[in-house]
């Protein structure tokens, strides 16, 4: 947990965003795995930790403009609670390590929110992502589950995402300790990357590593020989040589703060010339993408930047044709990256999509891409000093993507199918690192994971 005045601060600050009304942050509860005492893993709330900072179960905070106050709302525990779980800080004790000096039990939220409605006071609350809050809304308010992203408040929204998007200090560190938690999971998977060894017994090693450094991984690992599915979480093969292994893997700092990494290993320690032809044009590309980066360049030019330098490789090699610009104008090299360079990260490591994507990515300036492939770009706005991004081209050689492509003669005029084929059983290559932004340039956060070939290969042989 951060200073109290930090939590004091954002708490301020956000009042000022709200012209008036009732903010209300709900926290998360326990949610059931199978039955109601076996739950998951619990996981709070990232803007009700950004704000109040407490990271346990059966909270609410609520957030008074006109009236300048604030209060939390929870429960202490009682006498079987303690047996189960053993004495617990009261809630006022814990209210005042977040810089906050007024409580009150749970069930004055109702209170509260029914007396606002009464007086025809607005109510801001973001868009619920969970089963449990949004019933809990539906008590509060009156509407309905489906129609509550529709009511929740954009100018709550935008604040939030002005606020939280611009990282403190404070929060740039915790973001470096998860980092230096991935580089060990990635170093570590390099090094299992052997033949003969189960997918499975790979991801649960780095998961062991988040697990005992951190509060686990960010997300669920993507580890795979099957490159080309971009998100394969299927961890059921065995690696054999002359593959290669894609892992994309980060840890949860322990307060939830978020890293993410990919990399790409040959399977027993050496790459083959084809695959390291394209996997250096990868590696270009995602130090071309890092030398852009900086404030006040939208990452839509520098994911369109990037794609130039696929199209361009892959040109060399015989793979792609034609002027490179209108190759990339026209969508081709799409077949090969048909994702976006990246996206914001902090607290979520796709950080406050829950907010809405199109808010936290986007501006009234620059709008998405209704292109395949860039449409997919999740962050495509001017930059800003203090953004944390994913910077993660890739590429990738999608069998049943070329055979639709080449069927329905789709750019053909930038591609060449016939050469494709006999890559069409090479799998997918992707490299990506987090980055600070900054006024002057950008910062790659934590030690980079070995990417050259000549480290990677090292690295697994050592």
């Amino acid at each position: 947990m951060f200073e109290p005045n930090i939590y004091k601060s954002r708490r301020e600050r956000l009042k000022g965003k709200v012209a008036n009304g009732l903010i209300l942050l709900l926290g998360n509860v326990d949610v059931p795995m199978n039955y109601k005492d076996n739950t998951y893993h619990f996981r709070q709330d990232s803007s009700f930790l950004y704000y109040w900072g407490l990271d346990f179960q059966g909270l609410a905070g609520i957030i008074d403009v006109n009236r300048d106050e604030e209060i939390l709302l929870g429960d202490d525990v009682d006498i079987e609670d303690i047996i189960w779980m053993g004495p617990q800080v009261s809630l006022r004790e814990n209210a005042a390590k977040v810089g906050c000096n007024k409580t009150a039990a749970f069930a004055e939220l109702f209170t509260r929110i029914s007396e606002a409605i009464s007086q025809g006071r607005k109510i801001h609350f973001l868009p619920p992502y969970r089963a449990e809050n949004k019933l809990l809304l539906q008590e509060l308010l009156g509407i309905h589950p489906a129609k509550q992203k529709e009511y929740s408040s954009l100018e709550l929204v935008k604040a939030v995402i002005a606020m939280r998007s611009v990282k403190e200090a404070c929060e740039v560190e915790e973001i470096k300790k998860a980092c230096a938690i991935g580089y060990d999971m990635h170093v570590k998977a390099m090094k299992m990357a052997m033949p003969g060894t189960w997918e499975q017994s790979i991801s649960g090693a780095l998961e062991g590593i988040a697990n005992s450094s951190g509060n686990g991984p960010s997300y669920p690992i993507i580890l795979s020989q099957h490159g080309e599915i971009l998100h394969n979480h299927n961890h059921d093969e065995i690696l054999q040589e002359g593959r290669l292994m894609l892992v994309d893997a980060g840890a949860s700092s322990l307060m939830h703060y978020a890293s993410d990494f990919t990399r790409t290993t040959p399977v027993g320690g050496k790459f083959t010339q084809k695959q390291r032809e394209i996997y250096e044009i990868v590696l270009a590309a995602n130090n071309h993408a890092t030398s852009l980066t900086k404030a006040g360049t939208s990452y839509l030019s520098i994911h369109l930047a990037a794609a130039e330098v696929i199209t361009s490789g892959l040109k060399e090699l015989g793979l792609m044709k034609g002027d490179v610009k209108e190759a990339v104008k026209n969508g081709a090299h799409a077949l090969f990256m048909p994702h976006g360079l990246g996206h914001m990260m902090g607290l979520d490591v796709h950080d406050m999509e829950d907010l809405g994507q199109i808010y936290v990515g986007y501006d009234d300036e620059i709008r998405p891409v209704d292109q395949f492939g860039t449409a997919y770009l999740r962050l495509g706005k001017k930059l800003e000093a203090g953004y944390v991004l994913t910077n993660e081209p890739g590429i990738y050689f999608i069998p049943a993507l070329i055979e639709k492509w080449k069927a329905e003669k789709t750019n053909t005029d930038f591609i060449n199918f016939d050469k494709l084929e006999s890559y069409l059983n090479f799998g997918g290559i992707r490299l990506e690192d987090n980055l600070l932004v900054t006024k002057t340039g950008c910062e790659i956060l934590g030690q980079r994971v070995p990417i050259t070939p000549e480290d990677v290969e090292a690295t697994m042989n050592s």
